[in-house]
């Protein structure tokens, strides 16, 4: 079962609940002011009661009309006051529970921010977004208005009853019999609510995936005219979330028709059996008003148990979900212990001294996506990274910032552990580029220098001439054009462009490149290249290549097959000596995105007449390629 549909945890929604202290914490002092004046709120209306025994027994009685129009004076008085209090309790929680939502989220996100990666490949952004927004307003509401009003009505049931018994107590025992089976069904209801309303949240966060994904993908689902099955993939969605619903209403309906009827039994029970004795003469008329009126005015706390422990239980679960993310570790800024070395000496530049990545979801027996790298990149070198789809190009570059840490060997950078750096230097000193690039709706400068926080206009302009993006001079605002939701308004070839932009703003001291230069068209990327060429040679870096092109960049190639470091060499010494690498820069191991595909048999086997013939087939690959470097 996914993580983000994980079944409800073995604790009560009370246990549950409390884990929001810490926020409630801070502003503890307001809520509990809040709930003392509900209760003197509530309370008033119990005294209500008394005043009407006062006058029926009294003015009533004696027919004084004064005495009556003071006893309607009080009655006013009280429910202005009960209204005003009341008022006063809402502009008490309002501001602090607004705060506390603010703190809940801003901490979820920042929590997000530094979750590892392999956390976000598995978790779908519809049920975080859900968490962030929905089950954060739940939990706001629930401070607001159940966890008070479950206090205050629990204490007027309480003085209610109290004040019952002092008046009759033979009455008050009839009005107490349906608590025993009050309870046993509020404690059925709350156990078969919470399931559902963890269903009904975690299918909230489903739809909220489809609505997400369908808005971002909407141009391929107008380009296939699949708008017909994503809208009955989302109704289906849709009508699972509506049948939830439905139960969590009959659920609610059920215990609501259970704590109402019940009780109104006893009332009218102790109704019949007060006007026997008011006939008798063993009781007041104003006795019987007055109990009756106090028992009516316990009607509401009552009844509203059933929507208070409803709206408990959801919330109950809206903290589950939350603390779900938030007890998912951090990425821990160092390592508990640094690993050992291998053969390699300490040296400068990069460095892969038997690195080995393992998923931390793979099943224990398959085999590691990379096993055993060792790989040196000298101080100021740059090295083209070459393999077939799936040999773990990719994966390898997502070491070097930590996206992933490696399960078995090290990374160094000029000697230094990676693991023993803080995070924050060690992405100081690597930029990336990633081959699908990635923007925010910001502006063009916004979305540059991301790459390097204290970067200046002049920083931000030769950035934008090595990658090429001078049009973004010709957009309608210049640099602080907004580029829209994921950059969408701009072609995938200057998305690249601003992405390699954004990865040479800083002037990084390690450069890493995932074939940033596979949207652009043929005269675009021979600029870029001779461009990239002066930004390179004052870095160490290592570049995914996947067209001799880009090979062209690097001073020496490392081919990556299956996982591990099968050769190193120039581009020529390869294409002379390596049949897999003669075969991927051939074009015929090439998709058409420019990816390199497996090789036939005969070629994998080393033969070495393939790769003879390729070589002199690619003989004339650097030429054009160097031609270009000079224009």
């Amino acid at each position: 079962m996914p993580e983000e549909h994980a079944e409800p945890k073995d604790r009560s929604a009370a246990q549950t609940l409390l884990r929001l202290w810490p926020y409630v914490k801070p502003v503890r002092t307001r809520l509990f002011g809040a709930a003392l004046i509900a209760i003197v709120a509530s309370c008033l209306g119990l005294v209500i009661p008394l005043v009407l025994k006062w006058i029926v027994d009294g003015p009533v009685a004696r027919q004084d009309p004064g005495g009556v129009w003071l006893g309607a004076l009080f009655l006013l008085v009280l429910g202005i006051a009960e209204a005003v209090l009341f008022g006063v309790r809402r502009w008490l929680v309002a501001r602090p529970l607004a705060g506390v939502e603010a703190s809940m989220r801003a901490d979820l996100y920042r929590h997000l921010q530094r979750l590892p990666v392999a956390f976000h490949d598995r978790w779908s952004s519809g049920q975080l977004l859900s968490r962030g927004t929905t089950d954060l307003m739940l939990l706001r509401m629930f401070l607001a208005f159940p966890l008070t009003f479950l206090l205050v009505n629990a204490t007027t049931i309480l003085i209610g009853f109290v004040i019952l018994l002092l008046q009759e107590w033979t009455l008050g025992l009839v009005l107490l019999a349906p608590v025993v089976p009050l309870v046993v069904i509020c404690s059925v209801f709350e156990t078969k609510y919470s399931v559902v309303a963890r269903k009904a949240q975690d299918q909230v966060g489903d739809l909220t995936t489809v609505v997400e994904e369908s808005v971002l993908g909407i141009r391929i689902i107008k380009g296939f005219g699949r708008h017909r099955s994503q809208a009955l993939a989302f109704r289906a969605l849709s009508e699972r979330l509506r049948t939830t619903e439905l139960l969590k209403a009959r659920l609610l309906a059920g215990i609501w028709a259970l704590i109402t009827t019940i009780p109104e039994l006893a009332i009218g029970a102790a109704l019949v059996l007060g006007t026997i004795e008011v006939a008798d003469g063993g009781l007041s008329a104003g006795t019987l008003v007055a109990f009756l009126s106090t028992a009516l005015a316990l009607r509401w706390p009552v009844e509203s148990i059933g929507f208070l422990l409803a709206m408990s239980q959801e919330s109950a679960t809206a903290t589950e979900r939350f603390f779900e993310v938030m007890d998912v570790a951090e990425e821990a800024d160092t390592a508990v212990a640094g690993r050992e070395a291998g053969d390699l000496p300490e040296a400068g530049g990069m460095v892969f001294e038997g690195v080995g990545f393992r998923y931390p979801d793979a099943e224990e027996d398959s085999a590691p996506v990379l096993a055993r790298i060792d790989l040196r990149i000298r101080p100021g070198e740059t090295m083209a990274l070459v393999g077939a789809t799936g040999s773990g190009k990719t994966t390898l570059t997502a070491l070097v910032p930590r996206l992933h840490d490696a399960t078995s060997g090290r990374i160094t950078l000029d000697g230094e552990d990676i693991t023993a750096m803080p995070r924050e230097r060690l992405r100081e000193l690597v930029s990336v580029a990633f081959e699908e690039p990635t923007l925010f709706s910001a502006s063009v400068g916004e979305n540059v220098l991301m790459g390097a926080g204290e970067a200046g206009e002049e920083e931000l302009r030769r950035a934008l001439s090595v990658a090429q993006a001078d049009f973004v001079h010709d957009l309608p605002h210049g640099i602080d054009t907004q580029v829209g939701e994921q950059g969408l308004s701009l072609s995938g070839g200057q998305r690249q462009r601003l992405a390699l932009a954004r990865a040479v703003v800083g002037r990084p001291r390690f450069l890493v490149l995932d074939d940033p230069l596979s949207a652009l068209d043929v005269h675009t990327e021979t600029l870029v290249e001779a461009a990239l060429r002066r930004v390179l040679e004052e870095t160490t870096a290592i570049v995914v290549a996947h067209r001799p092109s880009t090979v062209m960049l690097a001073d020496r190639v490392a081919l990556l097959s299956e996982g591990r470091i099968s050769a190193v060499g120039t581009h020529q010494e390869l294409l002379r000596s390596n049949a897999e690498y003669a075969w991927l820069m051939s074009g015929a191991g090439v998709t058409g995105g420019g990816e390199p595909t497996g090789m036939p048999a005969d070629v994998t086997d080393g033969g070495d007449s393939p790769a003879d013939t390729t070589a002199d087939d690619l003989a004339g690959v650097r030429a054009p390629a160097e031609e270009s470097s000079t224009r």
